[in-house]
């Protein structure tokens, strides 16, 4: 007798159920990679620089630094409402956020080219020329001048006024880590 009695038979999962499940996976993990918009928008983090501008500078500096991925979200988030009336901006630019999606947010290994390691900063550097340049092939010029204008005060806006006290630095757990063991 069988020990498989009355158990129903399962196959494995279709090649295209694995792909997506795969999909899925590696959104939950890129996008997992942001910072935590409650940590980025905490209103007991804001300040006014005490130490004027060498202050701010510095807070814009570790800001973009640490919040790098949700930055990117904010500006690209702008562009897709200012390109709304604009169909065929709006069409590009999906395709543009594909190229994002897999450049940039959902990747889990580097990008390296010619054998080098490409860091990830020159990386949204090059994607967003590309996403600009593109969109401006698109005759929708007005649009995304203001919409890349209004994104970089939003980003430096929040950078200057958002203390970096409370951050929590990738390179300070190796520290910590490093003189724990």
């Amino acid at each position: 007798m069988t020990t498989t009695y009355g158990t129903i038979p399962t196959s494995p999962t279709p090649p295209k159920l694995e792909y997506i499940t795969r999909g899925k996976q590696r959104i939950k993990a890129g996008l997992g990679t942001r910072r935590p918009w409650k940590t980025m928008f905490d209103i007991r983090s804001l300040g006014i620089p005490a130490r004027g501008l060498p202050e701010a500078i510095s807070r814009i500096r570790d800001n973009i630094s640490y919040f790098r991925m949700n930055y990117t979200m904010v500006m690209l988030l702008i562009l897709f409402l200012s390109l709304l009336w604009h169909p065929y901006s709006l069409i590009v630019f999906v395709l543009l956020m594909a190229a994002w999606l897999f450049f940039y947010f959902l990747r889990d290994q580097p990008v390296i080219i010619w054998g080098r390691l490409v860091d990830d900063r020159l990386v949204v550097v090059v994607m967003a020329f590309v996403t600009v340049a593109l969109l401006l092939l698109t005759h929708a010029t007005v649009n995304i001048v203001a919409a890349v204008s209004v994104a970089v005060v939003v980003v430096v806006v929040h950078a200057v006024f958002r203390r970096t006290e409370d951050l929590f630095f990738e390179e300070e757990e190796q520290v910590i880590v490093s003189v724990a063991s």
